[in-house]
């Protein structure tokens, strides 16, 4: 199952209008994971596949997109990506959590019970 991968304006869409608020407000329907990633990276391809057996896994409960940072440099300067992968969890409600680095897949589901309240 291909993840969705996000360009400005999809992203404006689904995820989070920056031009229109400056207060982070979520457009989204479900909790959600971003992967801000590149194609040179080794520690993001680790990633890729554990975030597509979790999207297999968690199907309609949960979206997963990633951004790739070479494409899309205004996303990631507008969240400050210094190091990559990095992985933005966003719940329904409150404020969304940056985790860096190639996180093991338990430390993904421990998120998304923890952060994203996805059982």
């Amino acid at each position: 199952m291909a993840l969705e991968h996000l360009t400005k304006d999809t992203f404006k869409q689904k995820v989070f209008n920056y031009e229109a608020n400056k207060e982070w407000q979520y457009e989204g329907s479900k909790p959600a994971i971003i992967d801000f990633y590149a194609d040179w990276c080794g520690p993001c391809k680790m990633v890729a596949p554990i975030l597509e057996e979790l999207k297999a896994e968690y199907d309609e409960k949960l979206e997963i997109y990633k951004v790739n940072t070479e494409e899309e440099r205004e996303l990631a300067a507008m969240f400050g990506i210094q190091s990559i992968p990095s992985l933005l969890f966003i719940p329904l409600e409150g404020q969304p959590q940056m985790a860096m680095g190639a996180l093991p897949k338990e430390t993904f589901r421990q998120a998304i019970d923890d952060v994203l309240h996805v059982k």
